[in-house]
């Protein structure tokens, strides 16, 4: 692009892996001017400006030494197995560098390209893509954690500036937690908005009923984040200690259930601890979120 002054200045930019992330920055890229590369190992339709080229999984693409930086889309599992199909082959450079979008897993996942001496490194954008085509909005703001060697966390920051990202440093053994974190914030969410659709729809909604009541329920408890940190956000039964309330959810519920509920319940106690619940409605709490569990996993008991 002309008269725009880029922080990452690369030739080819290439992308394996067609997936929704993989697409997704794909598009966001190419809309920053970047001279995007998308590979896969089966046709598919991809929107435009992308195009797709397609080889066998043991073959690296053909632009492959073109690009200046290469992201490895692809699952977890299969980025020390792709990595490794492309150290046997020479195709990755010294001048390179080479990311991967696994928020789990450190540059040691590229361990077999190592001797190719290319930037290794991580780029795991802290944001949800289930809609390739509006990537770009949905990047724009969002925290990015980068990681690895120097050239490539200096690459991957670039990167992160000019999709309007906020870049941000984690060790390699960080990243395990890290993305722990991010899986409650986000998977187990949504895991447990099902779990509260479901037992509506044991009181007698219907599962559509049920989700558009909670909906308000739901954009309210997110306004409320929005404007402070969870700590202070959390309402409910534990919080103002009912231990009444407690012990009556517990017995509506299946045994799952109660499980989960009571793992969280202890999670919120403690969040109300640290606002200020004085020890005796602390102890009734928790002593309600431990009936019927096995004496070694209750409060207090010793074995």
């Amino acid at each position: 692009m002309r008269g725009r002054t880029r922080s990452v200045a690369v030739p080819v930019l290439g992308i394996i892996g067609p997936g929704r992330a993989g697409v997704g920055l794909a598009l966001a890229l190419a809309a920053k001017g970047f001279d995007v590369r998308l590979h896969g190992r089966s046709k598919k339709p991809v929107p435009k400006p992308l195009a797709l080229t397609v080889g066998p999984e043991t073959e690296p693409p053909a632009w492959i030494a073109q690009a200046g930086v290469v992201i490895l889309a692809v699952r977890d599992d299969a980025i020390t197995p792709l990595a490794a199909i492309l150290a046997r082959s020479g195709a990755v450079r010294a001048e390179q560098v080479v990311l991967h979008l696994s928020g789990s897993q450190g540059q040691e996942a590229h361990a077999p390209l190592v001797g190719s001496r290319a930037a290794l490194g991580s780029f795991h954008p802290l944001q949800t893509i289930s809609e390739p085509e509006r990537a770009a909005e949905r990047l724009k703001g969002a925290w990015v954690a980068v990681e690895g060697m120097p050239r490539a966390v200096q690459t991957a920051e670039g990167l992160a500036q000019d999709l309007g990202m906020r870049p941000f440093r984690l060790p390699a053994n960080a990243k395990a937690i890290y993305h722990a974190g991010a899986v409650f914030a986000s998977n187990y969410f949504v895991v447990v908005e099902a779990v509260a659709q479901r037992l509506l729809r044991h009181a007698g909604l219907s599962d559509a009923d049920a989700w558009h009541a909670l909906r308000p329920l739901v954009e309210g408890t997110l306004e409320n984040l929005e404007q402070q940190q969870p700590i202070a956000a959390l309402t409910g039964p534990v919080t103002r200690g009912d231990e009444t309330t407690v012990r009556r959810h517990l017995d509506a519920l299946t045994a799952d259930d109660a499980m989960l509920y009571r793992v969280l319940g202890r999670a919120a106690l403690e969040l109300a601890q640290k606002r200020g619940m004085d020890a005796a409605t602390a102890a009734r709490v928790a002593a309600a979120l431990a009936t019927d569990l096995p004496p070694v996993l209750r409060p207090g008991v010793k074995t």
